[in-house]
């Protein structure tokens, strides 16, 4: 213990010590105030008050383009094979096709709901809670006419990207985030009710809780007082508010965790839960897929800046080195608690990390990271133990252990590390073209703000959708054919044949 409290010590050391990597010379290197994955869905030209007539509109730079397109590839990635892969090896034998088939399915689902109206949903202008139709099918990014692609606002002035790579960024983050819930509920919930709570839950929790979190007019409406005012006003519920969400903090992991906790209690435990052993049956799978999500999350998170600049690399550095220090104090806790250190508890260790520094990679210095990582470690470990004994719900990967425990924790604490005292990088005021402090007290305040607000929304959505399927196809695969396993029963095939 007191090698555990010796780390901690060094942990906030660093953390007092750290500064922030942004240049003081550039404003435009750093993200938005209140949101680091929000987009215009409109030209930034129009968003924009003309200087003068002879100004041209802006031209999206080739590097923040290629770097925003191999961003978005690392986040396929991370789901597939990733994410499947890690679920995959964490269930039993005769399950481990049904995970795959799961998160693939759903990854693909998404994508199309995305294209036909969730993007138009989440990113464009209707009111504090949801967005409008402009952008329904994508109509209106693409002009057949001249050939020439709307642009997306970045999180500096005068600086864009093309919207078609928002676009499948975005489209990314959705479908891994309600490929997430599905762990809660593995090995017994029926392959066409997983679809379909999938389709109802993406549509009336994700998009709400995006559009509130991350939708702004874009910086280059903030040309004034009176205009960011009015720019203010379109935006997001929690983005005016003044929540801090570099990468999906409250609207990824906090919002999935949330409705599979929801469905572990609606669904039940598995058959034999507590009485028959229920250990991962490939852990060199869940090792793997573990790996490919920590790569894969250099994307996510730092392709979350939106451009190739400065505020880019602090986001990668810190989730390199938050998930690091959430390793090595998992490890450290499991060895203290049961004796040996494991393989598993190390994946999870840096799933724990990956996920509290999500939402504030791009907003602290490398010293909070660490302390955020090095506490994910711990706290997560106690989330998967001794949290998951109190609340007594089935929750089979541990999806809210993990991803809703490490997700509160990180989007509060990005409220204090934020600040220039701690080493934060503050927020940008556009208005006057400069970074400005943050206060420790009344930032935690709206971090918890949104947490609480994700925390409602999405398990009363998650609560009234499990419902509506629960009516119409019914939950649960029948008792014989969870006890076969759902690779044969749902799929007609299996993952090893002997």
């Amino acid at each position: 213990m007191r090698k555990l409290l010796s780390c901690f010590a060094l942990v906030a050391m660093l953390c007092g010590m750290s500064t922030s990597v942004l240049a003081e010379d550039s404003v435009n290197a750093v993200v938005a105030a209140a949101s680091a994955v929000a987009s215009t869905t409109a030209p930034v030209a129009d968003a924009a008050a003309p200087v003068a007539a002879a100004v041209a509109a802006p031209v999206p730079n080739k590097g923040d383009t290629s770097w925003m397109l191999v961003a978005t590839l690392l986040v396929i990635m991370m789901s597939i094979p990733g994410l499947a892969l890690f679920y995959g090896g964490l269930v039993r034998s005769k399950n481990m096709l049904s995970m795959l088939m799961q998160v693939f399915t759903i990854f693909a689902m998404i994508c199309v709901l995305w294209a036909i109206y969730g993007y138009s949903l989440a990113f464009t202008t209707g009111n504090a809670f949801i967005g409008g139709f402009d952008r329904l099918f994508l109509h209106g990014i693409f002009d057949p006419v001249t050939g020439s692609v709307a642009n997306a606002a970045t999180f500096s002035k005068g600086v864009v990207i093309p919207e078609f790579v928002f676009v499948v960024f975005q489209a990314t983050f959705a479908a891994i985030t309600v490929a997430l819930v599905v762990g809660a509920f593995a090995e017994r919930m029926k392959f066409s009710a997983v679809l379909l709570f999938s389709a109802l839950w993406f549509t009336f929790a994700y998009l709400p809780i995006a559009h509130m979190v991350w939708f702004w007019a874009g910086p280059d409406a903030y040309t004034d007082q009176a205009a960011a005012d009015i720019a203010n006003a379109t935006a997001g519920w929690l983005f005016q508010k003044g929540a801090l969400d570099f990468a999906g903090g409250t609207v990824v992991h906090i919002n999935a965790a949330v409705a599979g906790l929801v469905g572990a209690f609606l669904i039940g435990k598995r058959i034999g839960y507590g009485k028959e052993p229920m250990a991962p049956h490939n852990l060199v799978m869940t090792m793997i897929g573990a790996s490919l999500l920590w790569v894969g999350w250099f994307g996510f998170n730092a392709g979350s800046a939106l451009e190739a600049g400065g505020t880019a690399t602090l986001a990668f550095a810190n989730t390199l080195l938050a998930t690091a220090a959430a390793v090595m104090t998992w490890l450290a806790a499991e060895w203290m608690l049961k004796g040996k250190p494991s393989l598993l508890g190390a994946a999870s260790g840096a799933v724990a990390g990956l996920v509290a520094i999500t939402p504030a990679c791009g907003w602290v210095g490398i010293g909070g990271g660490l302390a955020i990582g090095a506490l994910a470690g711990v706290v997560c470990f106690w989330g998967v133990t001794g949290l998951k004994k109190l609340l007594g719900a089935d929750d089979a990967l541990d999806v809210f252990g993990i991803h809703g425990i490490g997700g509160i924790l990180g989007a509060l604490l990005t409220g204090v590390f934020n600040n220039f005292g701690m080493g934060g990088t503050g927020i940008v005021d556009y208005v006057n073209n400069k970074i400005v402090d943050t206060s420790i007290g009344s930032q935690v305040w709206i971090q918890a703000q949104a947490v609480l607000t994700t925390i409602i929304w999405s398990a009363v959505v998650a609560f009234i959708c499990y419902k509506i399927v629960d009516l119409t196809i019914g939950l649960r695969v029948p008792e014989e054919a969870e006890r076969e396993g759902l690779d044969t029963t749902s799929h007609g095939e299996r993952a090893y044949n002997y």
